[in-house]
């Protein structure tokens, strides 16, 4: 297992193919915005719970949203309608990353993947312009949203929560239609489940993801304070 240096400047991982095949890749560094970018600029992502060290992933297959391929259900669409909620962008960075830290089922005895370590590192990052949210409000109530990294033509997608149906999906939907505007080649799902492929999400090989990353991180960052379009 390779373990990374926490040496200042040092920000190298190894070759993606290196990973296990559960995508494991490497173990230990820091959350520095410098190792962050230099790890989604690879496919490469953090993903650990409470109490591990952190731990670095790059799976095979991928999953990614092409914006231009979202699906939205006929259900869905009644949620879209003006005036059942207001989606902001950008407007409550922290709070959206708490109320997406609740306990997961998945880990032992209710933990969470974001840690306050992970809180305070993608809060610099929304600091530095890479890292936004999306806010979905149901009379001035936070009720769901969805925060990511965008680098590039790249947005990836790390995390969601909601507190009445559908308010999540609103906010992904509002999202991707925006990132499909601005002309963003991909968005990262990181692993597939259920959900993100009802959306039209798909699976592809890690050679093919790292290929599609590299010439859309390539593009022109769209850094600072996002704001929806006016329509």
């Amino acid at each position: 297992m390779f373990v990374l240096s926490t040496k200042a400047g040092d920000c190298r991982f190894p070759p993606v193919e290196q990973a296990s095949c559960e995508g494991l890749l490497a173990v230990g560094g820091d959350l520095r915005p410098e190792r962050l970018l230099a790890a989604y600029r690879q496919g490469i992502f953090p993903w650990y719970h409470e109490d591990q060290p952190i731990l670095w992933w790059s799976p095979d297959p991928r999953a990614v949203l092409f914006p231009e391929q979202l699906h939205v259900s006929r259900s869905l669409k009644r949620s879209l309608r003006p005036g059942l909620f207001t989606v902001t962008l950008d407007r409550c960075f922290h709070e959206v990353m708490q109320q997406c830290a609740g306990p997961r089922t998945q880990f032992p005895e209710g933990g969470t993947w974001i840690t306050a370590e992970m809180i305070r590192a993608y809060t610099r990052l929304h600091e530095l312009g890479y890292a936004h949210s999306v806010e979905t409000w149901r009379k001035d109530k936070l009720v769901g949203g969805v925060y990511g990294v965008a680098i590039g033509g790249a947005f990836f997608a790390e995390s969601m929560f909601t507190r009445v149906p559908d308010a999540s999906k609103v906010a992904l939907v509002r999202l991707v239609r925006q990132l499909q505007a601005w002309r963003f080649r991909l968005i990262d799902c990181q692993q597939s489940s259920p959900h993100v492929m009802r959306f039209g999400a798909v699976e592809i090989p890690r050679r093919e993801f790292s290929r599609l990353l590299s010439e859309a991180v390539r593009l022109p960052d769209r850094r600072g304070r996002w704001e929806f379009d006016s329509t």
